[in-house]
């Protein structure tokens, strides 16, 4: 993928050019900002009521996009968890990024992100920042390269694996401190101990007594490390991959209570799920509404700890989801419009299932009441980070800087050439307003939608624009290499 962006020293001043104009003239003397990066797990580009749900109450992220920045064209960086994370971490698209699926390392993890890839936190660890990162990991077992103490943060706490992460109430999480990585029992918690394939190991599996939420430990630890490091000389960057709303369809009883009548029963007209892999759940709309709220909540927790510690001028808070909305768990997105305008979901390369929201809030910098359409993804955290840092990216990124479009500078945003996906043999791209998705790489019939004038996909013109079609036919060729080897 080509993707133009200026060179190193030049971007780093150009970016100190931009952070002194914010100040109406005035010399800028403040630090390099905190980040905090906030990803939902399966939250679709509809579920906020920003990107209009109404039925779904999103307070707090609402008041994120009345006060900041809302994203109208930004993408995750795969339709599925790992390899989304993968491209997060590395700056680079699913064509060259080290992981491509969800691929299981028993008992406990993912394939692991090898120790050769230069990941967001070791640069900004590097420059000086303080990392921690507080959720679901999913790119490595424990002991492996890919575990997150070996990736560059000072502290995480969360699941390593995907699997457990499907249940709210286990019965211990990771933490790392340094080099250790050890098991942090959760209180009030006891699972069912079984050894089939799908929980093959103790501490996963639906719950027999709930004590804890994970969701809430995580945010605890998260909001302790912001804490802790708001009173630091150093910056910091918290990076909170969080586990809802994907199924499991689960919440804590006291999230429940926007979704219920006077009697206690749901708002929605409910079809009980019976259970499988995931959780029975008898209310799984006003289960899933619950969870984002909930999850909406603890968004609020953490601007008002930043603007406690008084360091809210000076921290930039990103929210995001790592895909398009899930079908599971008895969770049916057409209800909620999950998806918005958008078609497909979580697993498919069309604009539901990798467009998904994002809300820049940086208080006094981003300014209030703003949208932009500038095409970003995932892959834009590494430059644009590594800029904000004063920080070099690694070459081999397919990355440009969002920070113009952040400090309102339109004028000086690089664009990139195009967007580029695939996942288990489909490919997808976009250039300008074009978006061609074709389900074998190297070979088949392209989809072509213009998403200027369809933007839900609904009709193929590849026949009307051969010469387009060859085009996105060529990019797909070019961007997509094999994965190497262990």
């Amino acid at each position: 993928m080509n993707r133009r962006r200026p060179a190193g020293l030049a971007l780093v001043l150009s970016v100190l050019l931009l952070l002194a104009g914010c100040g109406g003239g005035e010399t800028d003397t403040s630090p390099r900002p905190n980040i905090v990066l906030i990803v939902a797990d399966d939250l679709g580009y509809g579920d906020l009521g920003a990107y209009g749900q109404d039925r779904i109450r999103t307070p707090n992220l609402d008041r994120m996009a009345e006060e900041g920045m809302l994203f109208r064209q930004f993408y995750a960086g795969s339709t599925v968890c790992a390899p989304s994370r993968s491209v997060l971490m590395t700056g680079q698209h699913t064509g060259r990024t080290p992981i491509r699926g969800n691929e299981p390392v028993q008992p406990i993890g993912q394939q692991p992100l090898p120790d050769s890839s230069v990941t967001i936190a070791e640069v900004l660890q590097q420059a000086g920042y303080a990392t921690g990162a507080f959720g679901k990991w999913g790119l490595g077992a424990p002991g492996s390269e890919g575990a997150p103490q070996r990736q560059g943060f000072d502290r995480f706490f969360g699941y390593i694996g995907q699997r457990r992460a499907h249940f709210y109430w286990p019965e211990f999480l990771f933490e790392s401190t340094g080099d250790t990585l050890r098991r942090v029992p959760l209180e009030g918690n006891r699972v069912n101990d079984t050894s089939t394939p799908d929980f093959p190991h103790p501490g996963a599996g639906p719950p027999l007594e709930r004590g804890t939420y994970s969701h809430d430990a995580i945010l605890e630890r998260a909001l302790s490390f912001i804490g802790t490091q708001a009173r630091a000389d150093a910056p910091f960057f918290a990076y909170l991959p969080v586990t809802i709303p994907h199924a499991s369809v689960v919440a804590p009883d006291s999230a429940f209570a926007p979704y219920l009548d006077e009697d206690g029963n749901s708002i929605f007209d409910e079809t009980p799920f019976p259970g499988d892999h995931y959780t029975e759940q008898p209310r799984p709309k006003a289960a899933y509404a619950a969870m984002v709220t909930h999850l909406d909540r603890g968004v609020g927790r953490i601007l008002d700890r930043l603007e406690a510690r008084g360091v809210a001028e000076n921290t930039i808070v990103l929210f995001t989801s790592d895909n398009g909305p899930h079908g599971e768990g008895g969770y049916q997105p057409e209800y909620f419009d999950s998806n918005g305008p958008l078609r497909g979901m979580k697993r498919d390369l069309y604009e539901g299932g990798i467009r998904v929201p994002q809300i820049a809030w940086w208080p006094g910098r981003v300014e209030a009441e703003t949208t932009t359409d500038v095409p970003s993804y995932f892959g834009d955290y590494m430059q644009t980070f590594a800029d904000l840092a004063g920080a070099e990216a690694p070459d081999a990124t397919q990355s440009v800087s969002l920070v113009p479009t952040l400090l309102g500078d339109s004028a000086r945003q690089a664009t990139p050439d195009h967007l580029y996906w695939e996942f288990q043999g489909a490919q997808a791209v976009r250039q300008g307003r074009w978006k061609a998705v074709r389900d074998s790489i190297g070979g088949g019939p392209v989809e072509l939608y213009d998403l200027e004038a369809d933007p839900a996909e609904s009709t193929d013109v590849a026949d009307d624009h051969p010469d387009v079609v060859e085009q996105m036919r060529r990019l797909m060729n070019e961007a997509h290499r094999p994965p190497e080897g262990p």
